[in-house]
C-alpha cells in the first residue's frame, strides 16, 4: 500500500536521489531536461509515493511546455525504486498525475518514452510535434485530456513559463 502526496520542498533531495538511482548518470543531458531548465515543475502535478514506513518508493514530476503557442504538460520523469518495481506504483503515479491534470483544466500531456509501456495509459505517437534533438520522433507521445486537444498542435516543443500560483511554494 502506498500513500501519494504532493512533493514538498523538503522531498527534493530524496526525489533527486531516486532519479539518479533509476536513470543513467547523464539523464540531465537529455533534451527533456533542456526544456525544464530554469522552469519550476508544476507543483500540483508532482507526487511522491511512500510505503507504510514513509519511505519514498516512487515519484513523478511534470513541467509546462509550449508548442506553437499551445500549452502542454511534459510528463515525467516518473521513477520507481528498483525494490518497488512490479508493484504497480508507476501506474498509480501516472493515473494520479493525469487525473489531477484533468481536474486542473489541462488539455494535453506529452512525454518522451516507450510506446509499448505508455499506450496502456492512452498515449499515442504525436505527429508533427518536434522535441529538441537528439530525440527519436517515435518516442514523442501524447494524450488528450480534452477531446481534440492535439488536433491542431504542431511544431517545436519549447520551454514555457512558470505555471505555479504565486502563493505556492516552488520546488
Amino acid at each position: 500500500m502506498f500513500e501519494l502526496t504532493v512533493e514538498k520542498p523538503e522531498d527534493w533531495w530524496d526525489v533527486e536521489a531516486l532519479y539518479d538511482l533509476c536513470f543513467a548518470p547523464g539523464r540531465t543531458a537529455l533534451s527533456s531536461y533542456r526544456l525544464r531548465e530554469g522552469v519550476d515543475p508544476i507543483r500540483e502535478l508532482c507526487f511522491v509515493g511512500r510505503d507504510g514506513q514513509g519511505i519514498i518508493g516512487g515519484v513523478i514530476r511534470n513541467w509546462p511546455v509550449c508548442i506553437n503557442g499551445h500549452l502542454a504538460i511534459l510528463l515525467g520523469p516518473v521513477a520507481v525504486h528498483p525494490t518497488r518495481q512490479g508493484e504497480g506504483l508507476g501506474g498509480i503515479l501516472m493515473h494520479a498525475a493525469l487525473n489531477r491534470a484533468t481536474d486542473l483544466g489541462w488539455e494535453r500531456v506529452m512525454l518522451v518514452g516507450d510506446y509499448p509501456y505508455y499506450k496502456r495509459f492512452g498515449f499515442e505517437k504525436l505527429e508533427g510535434v518536434i522535441m529538441p534533438p537528439p530525440t527519436n520522433p517515435d518516442r514523442v507521445l501524447g494524450i488528450e485530456l480534452v477531446e481534440g486537444a492535439w488536433a491542431q498542435v504542431k511544431g517545436n516543443v519549447e520551454r514555457a513559463g512558470d505555471c505555479n500560483p504565486e502563493e505556492s511554494a516552488h520546488l
